[in-house]
């Protein structure tokens, strides 16, 4: 079934930017923001030949998107992305915190190097970002004609901010603060009108776990691990991120959306543990 109150262009006039909007599911919400009205921004680090098909999706849907490089982990690159983004469209009013990584290994024979570098992709790039848009959303202040808040920040995380996941420390940690750092400055925006939530993906079929399901075995072993008993998709993130983004999630602030086929309803207790 349809939600009716989500269909049309229910972010018409809105700038949105994607961080990692290039591929998986920065690119999946990318596409529904789009589709939804917004004039996105789609961030890359590496592929701009993967962001510019992102953007050509959405021109030829209809909609306004351009590319933008920058390592959002770099605060001069970060700053130097949101100026270009200025230039294009005037200001933002929807960030979609999404860039992130794993650099695997058992934590014994991790290296610093690899905890540093998960962790400033995956949480500091989140405080960077965020600090600039909220930032903007104050010094501009809500503009009733386009949305009720002045801006709406979210963070993509992953159920691994709730589920340990051994052999995967620095992705897990780094999950696990971003659940508390998108929470703490929920908490100190709200009465600014700068709503903040999280969407926690649960397995959603993305290059970065392919393994994990690119064969029929590997997929039922990783459906053993999902009740709804289908992998996600980057759409299924899409939608929600719209929702959050627009009036009808007005009075939701500093949660977390698990998006996961109930992936963390412990579905080995199913049979009564």
């Amino acid at each position: 079934m349809t939600n009716t109150f989500l269909q049309g262009p229910i972010l018409k006039g809105q700038r949105a930017l994607v961080t990692g909007g290039g591929t998986g599911i920065g690119a999946g919400i990318a596409r529904a923001l789009g589709a939804a009205g917004a004039s996105v921004v789609v961030n890359y680090r590496r592929s701009q030949q993967e962001a510019q098909r992102v953007v050509n999706d959405i021109r030829t849907s209809g909609g306004e998107a351009i590319a933008i490089q920058a390592d959002v982990s770099k605060q001069d690159e970060a700053e130097a992305m949101f100026t270009a983004m200025y230039d294009q469209y005037g200001s933002i009013d929807i960030l979609i915190n999404n860039a992130g990584i794993q650099w695997d290994e058992a934590f014994l024979d991790m290296s610093l190097e690899q905890w540093h570098k998960v962790l400033d992709v995956n949480l500091t790039a989140q405080f960077i970002c965020a600090q600039l848009a909220a930032r903007e959303f104050v010094r501009r202040g809500v503009t009733p004609d386009l949305s009720v808040s002045a801006g709406k920040i979210i963070c993509i995380s992953s159920v691994h901010e709730t589920i340990p996941w051994a052999g995967h420390v620095n992705y897990a940690a780094s999950k696990g603060g971003l659940m508390m750092f998108m929470k703490t400055i929920a908490q100190e925006l709200a009465h600014l009108k700068v709503r903040v939530n999280g969407i926690a993906p649960g397995a959603i079929r993305t290059r970065i776990n392919r393994a994990a399901w690119e064969t029929p075995e590997a997929e039922a072993e990783l459906l053993k691990l999902i009740p709804y008993e289908r992998i996600g998709e980057p759409a299924d993130i899409g939608r929600a991120a719209v929702w959050l983004a627009s009036d009808a999630s007005e009075y939701v602030t500093g949660e977390t959306l698990y998006i996961d086929g109930g992936m963390t309803l412990y579905p080995g207790f199913r049979e009564g543990g």
